[in-house]
């Protein structure tokens, strides 16, 4: 009876010391494979594409963990806005190249989608592109991070803004998918809560070239403000072509509901000038912002300034590689990497010091911007004013009317 429990002891003694070499090796795993996935040659490929990977392997060097004898690799994908092919790049990846984390996803109904396979085969998805707020919100789950804006600030900055400033009547131009969904939900519950009324609206197939059927609705609205659901390339063709109807000149005033610095860009400042919108990050707000800006610039090969998601892939990318640091190597356990970027105080040179709330949602100030004027510019990409600041607070979902499961109430 004393050998069997002596057998029993040495065979226990040595699982625990198998258990515990295997959790020290895997405490010193140093290797990281990090996945870009975004549209690479579509409609949204100025804001994410090839400058989103730039923006992620600058923040891998200037992690220092190459320095410390780290492996870390950077792939990339084009999703080319289609749920079903990112979920099979995400998959592939994991798969077949221990992807341990996803990167960027522009593009609502792909970051959600792409959300569920990141929990369920538990990696890390860094959504900076993915606007909709149910990512945090009633689709949020402990893998997944937004960590540059949602729905919900655009529609507190630009939405607010406007129906205070006299803008008391909205219709929408919503494109046709989880994002435009989720933005006009948000921004018709901020007009309305500040005394406005929505009058219609059309949804717009995605990547569209002729928006005038659409614009002849708005226009036959009345509305005062012209409700513009959409980004990117649809955001730049829409304006264009509502500025050949003369709805501005006609008297309503289009809402650019999310605009990036690549669209001002493309529109150029003639065309673009008066618009306000809402943005986290802009290149020229700081030392810190404007020294690292023009690190990016030379780095792309259009020599753009960078878009407020790729700043957010550089910063998110810098606070994911301080975690992996603390935990002292790759755990290769999603949920346990996301658990210690929350639990780690965030800090980069791009969008400061702030929380990263138990919801996944990276607490960050909001700032109401307006195109200026071409006389206004003084250099190129020299293109924005500040009109206010939206505090932390304010431009994210206060916890207390959460949806996700994660909150505790």
């Amino acid at each position: 009876m004393t050998t069997t429990f002596a057998r029993r002891s040495a065979a226990f003694l040595a699982c625990a010391a198998a258990f515990g070499f295997a959790s020290s090796a895997n405490a010193q795993d140093k290797t990281v494979t990090i996945g870009v996935l975004n549209d690479m040659s579509s409609l949204y490929a100025d804001i994410g594409g090839p400058g989103s990977v730039a923006a992620v392997k600058m923040a891998v060097e200037d992690s220092g963990l190459l320095a410390k004898g780290w492996k870390i690799e950077v792939v990339s994908g084009d999703h080319q806005n289609k749920p079903d092919v990112g979920v099979n790049i995400a998959r592939q990846w994991i798969d077949t190249q221990k992807v341990d984390m996803i990167t960027d996803t522009p593009n609502s109904g792909v970051a959600l989608a792409v959300s569920n396979v990141a929990k369920e085969k538990n990696v890390v998805l860094l959504n900076n592109g993915g606007a909709s707020a149910d990512l945090t919100g009633k689709a949020c789950n402990a893998n997944t991070i937004s960590y540059t804006y949602d729905t919900y600030m655009l529609a507190t900055g630009t939405g607010k803004a406007l129906t205070k400033a006299g803008g008391d009547t909205w219709f929408f131009l919503t494109a046709d998918y989880a994002f435009g969904a989720a933005l006009e939900r948000d921004t018709t519950a901020v007009v309305t809560a500040n005394g406005g009324k929505v009058l219609g609206g059309v949804k717009h197939p995605l990547n569209t070239s002729d928006f005038s059927s659409f614009l002849l609705q708005a226009q036959n609205s009345k509305a005062k403000i012209v409700g513009l659901a959409n980004a990117g390339g649809d955001t730049t063709n829409s304006i264009k072509q509502a500025a050949e109807f003369g709805i501005v000149e006609g008297g309503q005033k289009l809402a650019a509901l999310l605009l990036f610095i690549n669209d001002v860009h493309s529109l150029g400042l003639k065309t673009a000038h008066g618009l306000t919108f809402t943005e986290s990050f802009y290149w020229d707000l700081n030392d810190s912002t404007r020294a690292w800006s023009k690190r990016f610039q030379e780095k792309v090969s259009n020599h753009a300034m960078p878009s407020m998601t790729q700043a957010g892939n550089y910063a998110g990318v810098i606070h994911y590689l301080k975690a992996l640091e603390a935990l002292g190597g790759n755990p290769h356990d999603g949920a346990k990497v996301v658990a210690k970027m929350k639990e780690i105080p965030t800090d980069d040179p791009l969008f400061g010091k702030g929380p990263l709330r138990e919801d996944g949602r990276r607490i960050i100030p909001a700032y109401l911007f307006e195109v200026k004027k071409p006389e206004e510019s003084k250099a190129p990409w020299d293109y924005y004013k500040l009109v206010s600041t939206i505090s932390a607070e304010d431009a994210a979902k206060p916890l207390k009317d959460s949806e996700c499961p994660l909150v505790k109430k």
